[in-house]
């Protein structure tokens, strides 16, 4: 029997829209791989009544949670397809198929990191992505922004008002003149030399290692890297992506509707900048919005 919704992605979006629809007494089916974008780090800040709780145990809770309404189904694997006939119909990594009047893509983003030695074993630790998520905990320490791309220099001046910052050039280009000012007026200093590799004890960082030979003392370095879009669906089913500050986003909505009628999409893939917060209030706004759409369907205008 098909679900009145599909949920692909159960993190902090996934669950939001789900646990809405569910409220509604509509059955939704949660399709999950269990690798949350932020599995990487110990601490969630920022989201109310929750500051500085792990987010995997957030999860876990969200999903217990839940898991009481008789309406909701789970289903663990990678939703690797998914087409629109009748209905929905999302195909798994293993074969099996799935069906649903609407769907709800939340499975998020990933990262793609630089290949820096000693980088991808700290991110979520000590270097970093979001100040307002893991800012406040390197306040007045030694701080770096890695350049990889224009908005790097951006990056760097809001940096500074956490701490001492450097604009780590790893031997590209210049900022233009204007922005160099700018970055003199905060204070920032610009280092030009490549980056050779990052190190510090375990998890921690306390060395960027330039190409020329020096080592610069550091506590914690940001950047703001390019994201992929956590599988193929969006493009199979035909949504319009945009080309965002990071990445491609699923074009939506002020109600999550991407532009295929009957296909939403919440969270990460939806939107930049990205919060654990704004995941969550999109993931809400889906879930209303997908059991509106069935609740008032058929209904002379």
């Amino acid at each position: 029997m098909p679900f009145d919704a599909i949920v692909v992605g159960g993190s902090f979006a996934g669950l939001s829209a789900a646990t809405y629809i569910a409220r509604g007494r509509r059955s939704v089916c949660v399709i999950d791989t269990g690798s949350p974008r932020n599995r990487f780090a110990a601490a969630s800040h920022g989201f109310f009544g929750q500051d500085g709780s792990d987010p995997r145990a957030m999860i876990a809770q969200a999903r217990a949670q839940l898991a009481t309404y008789p309406q909701v189904t789970f289903v663990a694997g990678e939703a690797t397809d998914a087409c629109v006939g009748e209905d929905f119909t999302v195909t798994l990594a293993t074969g099996e198929t799935l069906h649903a009047a609407r769907l709800v893509l939340a499975h998020g983003i990933s990262d793609v990191l630089p290949d820096l030695p000693g980088l991808a074993q700290r991110w979520g630790k000590s270097v970093l992505h979001c100040p307002y998520c893991h800012g406040y905990e390197f306040a007045e320490r030694k701080l770096g922004v890695l350049a990889v791309s224009p908005l790097s220099a951006h990056q760097a001046l809001l940096i500074a008002e956490w701490g001492p910052t450097t604009l780590y050039l790893d031997g590209g280009a210049m900022p233009d003149e204007a922005t160099c000012a700018r970055l003199v007026q905060r204070g920032i200093e610009i280092e030009p030399a490549a980056l050779a590799a990052l190190s510090g004890p375990g998890e921690t960082l306390s060395g960027a290692h330039l190409t020329d030979g020096r080592t610069v003392a550091i506590d914690a370095l940001y950047l703001a890297p390019r994201s992929r879009l956590n599988g193929p669906l969006a493009e199979r089913l035909g949504c319009v992506l945009d080309e965002g500050p990071f990445g491609p986003v699923i074009r939506t909505d002020a109600a999550k509707l991407t532009t295929v009628v009957g296909v939403y999409a919440a969270g990460d893939i939806a939107r930049a900048p990205h919060s654990v917060s704004w995941a969550v209030a999109d993931g809400v706004t889906a879930g209303v919005s997908v059991h509106q759409s069935l609740a008032f369907a058929g209904l002379a205008a």
